[in-house]
């Protein structure tokens, strides 16, 4: 019997994207720094200005039912020491799509001349469905838990720090504490499982090469429990403060390269991310990511 080559395709990554839920289950970004809010509700209003982005990922492009994330991001401050932001999340990953809305708030402490240090705290909701019929097309066994995880509303809550100085950064945080339930593969099984945890450890420092480059590498560490550590390492070069060059590297799974344009009020910025271990190479057209945002 001839096998086809695209339901092949569609089984290998389909057992990828399940089973990645047992581990990493929120959505990776290359432009973390630009987009804080999604992982961090310390840094709404660290801008001193009012900001509105976008963020929108496509991964392994042409690949039908790969991740989609479409992010949306606002942050402002109030007042001298406060600030408010808003993110909205929408990732779907083949059977599962999840739209998140959190409402963040911020608090400013002046430790020196220097160094501000922002306190954060995320509230919000997320809308959780998943197509246990397409489970069934390929073959993956679901446990009858899974019955009732279609529809559901699930609160959730985060928190966070972030340190900030005219020449770097840290920051803190866990964006979702709460674990409600979700789905969960393993031994080709899908079953009911939990999300899990995750903690961001970030950093940035920028290095003034000349009067008009300056060198800004940043890191991600990201923790989940029962899991590795993911990290990723980013270097941009800008220069005259309107054009960004860089590349980034998530240890052991892809490389990227990333452009970036700046203007007074408006940034957009372009990656390319290549996986580096990919069972679907050949059909994988790289994962594509575009950020704008918007500041006044």
């Amino acid at each position: 019997m001839k096998v086809n080559n695209i339901n092949i395709l569609f089984f290998l990554f389909l057992m990828m994207a399940v089973g990645t839920t047992s581990a990493q289950q929120d959505p990776n970004y290359t432009f973390y720094r630009f987009n804080m809010n999604l992982i961090n509700p310390a840094f709404a209003g660290a801008m001193d200005k009012t900001n509105i982005g976008l963020n929108v990922r496509s991964q392994w492009a042409s690949i039908e039912g790969a991740p989609e994330t479409q992010s949306l991001i606002f942050g402002t401050p109030v007042g001298k020491n406060v600030g408010v932001g808003l993110s909205v999340i929408n990732d779907k990953t083949f059977v599962e799509n999840q739209t998140s809305v959190s409402l963040d708030f911020s608090y400013k402490l002046k430790l020196n001349e220097g160094n501000d240090l922002y306190f954060g705290i995320k509230g919000g909701f997320a809308s959780y469905d998943v197509n246990t019929d397409g489970l069934m097309t390929y073959g993956i066994q679901q446990d009858m838990s899974l019955m009732d995880i279609d529809g559901r509303f699930n609160p959730n809550v985060g928190a966070g720090l972030y340190l900030k100085n005219e020449k770097y950064f840290l920051s803190l945080s866990v964006p979702k504490i709460l674990t409600p339930d979700r789905l969960e593969q393993s031994d080709g099984l899908a079953r009911l499982g939990v999300e899990k945890v995750h903690l961001y450890l970030t950093g940035g420092y920028d290095f003034l090469l000349s009067e008009n480059v300056i060198f800004k590498p940043t890191a991600l560490l990201r923790y989940v429990s029962a899991s590795p550590i993911s990290l990723d390492l980013t270097t941009l070069v800008e220069f005259h403060e309107r054009f960004g060059l860089g590349a980034a590297y998530r240890l052991d799974e892809s490389v990227s390269g990333l452009f970036l344009f700046r203007t007074d009020w408006f940034d957009i910025g372009y990656a390319y991310e290549i996986a580096v271990e990919n069972p679907i190479r050949g059909s994988d057209k790289g994962t594509h990511e575009v950020m704008m945002q918007i500041t006044f």
